[in-house]
């Protein structure tokens, strides 16, 4: 076991940037309010550094075994598996967390490199890191919401029933429904809006020319919503 002053504070120090690191990454899952936020990347990073630096320095090679510190670093890589499977949740159809496990296992890699003295590569990959959680993600945001289009579909019925048949028509059409609003016109007239939403593939021209066809419905138009 190592006694030298020097080299313990140099590890000691190699701890303390991989914990920052690993907060510096955590920071923008807390603001967005995920499960594993500032702490949690944090102790990733931490516990990372500390498996490293134990690997490299704690144990030495002996006349009798020869000691290989790069097995202590890839058990790091298998078992930070079960802690980004954790921040993994279904929900219905959908499946999140998927980043966020992604950005747990990079930590893990961050703090690999803390603790191997590797400062400068620990400090591209957090940059790296934080670039692909905040501003990239608002550029991919962006992107996804051109290709995913909300309107109002405004129409007039004379039976709720039909409202059904539209809401087939619609998903035959490939338009996802986010929303429906009725308001009573008169005493058998409805003015009905439908809020959709296009995905690639879809035709809000079909969709309307075939309520149009629907007995009953008369189809006022449509609007943009922001």
């Amino acid at each position: 076991m190592t006694t030298d002053f020097a080299l313990q504070l140099d590890l000691s120090i190699r701890l303390l940037i991989a914990a920052a690191l690993g907060a510096l990454i955590g920071v923008e899952r807390e603001i967005h309010g995920h499960p594993a936020g500032m702490r949690t990347h944090l102790l990733v990073a931490l516990g990372s550094a500390i498996f490293t630096e134990l690997s490299i320095f704690a144990f030495q090679p002996t006349t009798t075994a020869a000691i290989d510190p790069s097995r202590v670093a890839a058990q790091i890589v298998s078992g930070i598996g079960f802690l980004g499977a954790g921040a993994i949740i279904k929900d219905g159809a959908s499946i999140r967390g998927l980043t966020t496990a992604a950005s747990l296992w990079a930590t893990a890699a961050i703090g690999l490199a803390a603790g191997a003295g590797e400062y400068v590569i620990g400090l591209t990959g957090s940059v790296i890191v934080v670039f692909s959680l905040w501003p990239l993600n608002r550029i991919a945001e962006r992107l996804h919401r051109a290709d995913r289009l909300t309107m109002r579909l405004n129409l007039v019925v004379d039976r709720l029933e039909a409202l059904a048949e539209i809401s087939a028509i619609l998903a035959r059409n490939r338009l996802e429904l986010v929303g429906v609003q009725s308001e009573r016109l008169e005493t058998t007239k409805y003015a009905v809006g439908f809020e959709i939403r296009q995905r690639p593939g879809s035709s809000l021209v079909d969709a309307i020319e075939q309520a149009s066809r629907i007995t009953g419905v008369v189809v006022v138009g449509t609007d943009a919503e922001e």
